[in-house]
C-alpha cells in the first residue's frame, strides 16, 4: 500500500533520474566534461544523489571511459582513459629524460673540470712513472752521498786525531 506522499517522492526521484540521464546524453553528444560534479550541476541535482543511485554513477563513469566523438581533424576517436594513459607515459618518459640529461651534465662537468685542471698545470703530471723513477734514483744518490759524507767525516776525525797526537809529541820534545 502506497501513500500519496511516497508516490510524490518516487515521482520526484524519477524526474531527477531522468534529468541526470538527459544531462549525461547531452554531455556525451556535446563533448562536455563527464564528471559526477558536472553532470549533477547540469541536471540540477545534488552530487550525493548520484552516489545514492549507484546505477547512475556507473553510467557517468562508463561514459567517461568510452571513446569521445569523432575528432574534428579526422583522427580516430579517443577516450579519456587513453588520453590519461598517453599523458602518464609522456610524464614517465619526461622523468627518464630529465634524469639522463642530469647524468650527462654531470659527466660533462667532470670531463671539462678534469681537462681544465690538467691544462692549468695544477693537475697530476702525465709522466708519473718517469717521475717515480727519478725520485728513486735521487733517493739512492742521496743515500750514497750520506754514506760518502760519513766516511769523509770519519777520515777527517782520524786526521784531526793524528794531527793532535803529532802536535802533542812535538810539543813534548821541544
Amino acid at each position: 500500500m502506497t501513500s500519496p506522499m511516497n508516490n510524490g517522492r518516487n515521482a520526484g526521484t524519477d524526474r531527477r533520474r531522468q534529468r541526470v540521464q538527459d544531462a549525461l546524453t547531452n554531455a556525451v553528444r556535446d563533448g562536455t566534461p563527464l564528471t559526477a560534479s558536472a553532470i549533477a550541476r547540469t541536471a540540477r541535482v545534488d552530487r550525493t544523489f548520484l552516489y545514492r543511485h549507484r546505477d547512475l554513477l556507473e553510467l557517468v563513469h562508463a561514459a567517461e571511459l568510452e571513446p569521445a566523438a569523432q575528432d574534428p581533424a579526422g583522427g580516430s576517436p579517443v577516450s579519456r582513459a587513453s588520453l590519461q594513459a598517453d599523458l602518464a607515459n609522456a610524464q614517465a618518459r619526461n622523468t627518464r629524460l630529465a634524469a639522463r640529461v642530469q647524468q650527462l651534465e654531470k659527466r660533462l662537468s667532470q670531463a671539462l673540470g678534469a681537462q681544465a685542471w690538467q691544462e692549468s698545470g695544477l693537475g697530476d703530471p702525465t709522466n708519473i712513472d718517469e717521475l717515480q723513477r727519478k725520485i728513486t734514483r735521487l733517493e739512492q744518490q742521496n743515500v750514497e752521498l750520506v754514506a760518502a759524507l760519513e766516511e769523509a767525516q770519519s777520515d777527517l776525525e782520524a786526521a784531526r786525531a793524528a794531527n793532535r797526537d803529532l802536535t802533542r809529541a812535538l810539543n813534548q820534545h821541544s
